[in-house]
């Protein structure tokens, strides 16, 4: 009896052991700060590779829109040269300077030529009755027109420019267009129509002169006194692209374009052509150049970009070691003929 008493009692006695509530543990600071720092050990490095990735998918887009410029820049280029009747070359630049659009320190003449401009239905097929204003299709007929087009390297001063964004820094070079072309003239008289006859794109600019013989290229090449008057296209030039590089140090040379054109010098007693004779480069960035052969009408244009610049406005100058952000496009075209033939 006295032994199932005790039994009974130590059986009650465990479960009421069994029943206490335990204590629970949560984590010290020390634990809290040790998960702290193996995160920031682990993250940082993670966040570092993704800007990173940024930054270099950022690189190689302005990259990608540069060599998309520039392509688009020669392949324009291209089409103006293919009708060009005369290509000036370094020498023939060089002797008609002051009878071009201004140039100075910040403006440089590269490719300047003469080509045929055509005017779309600006001819009235009977003169007496119609007016090159009113014409259309059925009435009027296309012509061509002499037009002298000249591209230059322009060199931005003004860090707070449009043309200088991100501003700060050196600014990015761009080339401009300049056209400067004859008028429509009525067929019956070989006399130039009233401007009230005449829309703007069907009028002789201010700048062109009349008394221009293609066969004497380098004589009576504008009319000096019309180039400074506003409406002349010679004040109003076309911006083609930007963000050309506006290095001068170690930028590269350009080629011998004797060997490039495949030049060969005249028989004596002619000089032989020299590389100043042919290539038109303004002596510091090099990258906006052209090498002419004016006896082939033959000209090769090169124009390199600067897609760092669209990033930043410091450390954008050109290095062997970054020279992919430094894209390049060539384009080599032969015009229509030699002028006067």
């Amino acid at each position: 009896m006295k032994t199932l008493l005790r039994l009974l009692l130590k059986s009650q006695n465990q479960r009421n052991r069994s029943g206490l509530p335990q204590t629970e543990k949560g984590m010290t600071l020390v634990e809290l700060l040790v998960g702290a720092i193996m995160a920031f050990l682990i993250i940082t490095p993670m966040l570092g590779f993704v800007v990173d990735m940024l930054n270099t998918d950022r690189r190689e887009q302005v990259k990608s829109n540069t060599e998309q410029d520039l392509q688009a820049a020669v392949d324009f280029i291209a089409q103006d040269l293919s009708q060009a009747i005369y290509i000036y070359d370094g020498k023939g630049i060089n002797d008609i300077k002051n009878q071009l659009p201004p140039s100075d320190a910040t403006k440089t003449p590269i490719l300047v030529f003469w080509k045929r401009q055509q005017i779309e239905k600006s001819v009235p097929i009977n003169s007496t009755i119609e007016k090159p204003k009113n014409c259309d299709a059925s009435k009027c007929n296309d012509t061509y027109v002499l037009s002298l087009v000249a591209y230059y390297q322009f060199k931005e001063p003004d860090p707070k420019s449009i043309w200088c964004q991100p501003s700060g820094g050196d600014c990015p070079t761009r080339i401009a267009r300049y056209e400067i072309r004859d008028g429509v003239k009525n067929p019956s008289t070989l006399a130039y129509y009233v401007d009230d006859d005449t829309t703007i794109g069907q009028r002789k600019d201010p700048a062109f002169n009349e008394k221009f013989d293609p066969s004497k290229p380098k004589e009576n090449v504008t009319d000096v006194a019309g180039l400074a008057k506003d409406e002349s296209g010679a004040k109003n030039p076309q911006v083609l692209v930007n963000y050309i590089d506006h290095s001068t140090v170690a930028v590269p040379a350009p080629p011998d374009c004797k060997t490039t054109l495949g030049v060969q010098d005249l028989p004596a007693p002619a000089l032989p052509l020299t590389q100043a004779d042919l290539l038109i480069a303004d002596n510091s960035t090099n990258s906006f150049y052209a090498c002419v052969d004016t006896s082939k009408n033959l000209a090769r244009v090169t124009i390199r970009g600067n897609s760092l610049r669209r990033l930043q406005p410091n450390n954008a100058d050109f290095k062997t070691t970054s020279s992919a952000y430094f894209p390049t496009a060539t384009v080599q075209v032969q015009g229509l003929g030699a002028a006067g033939k």
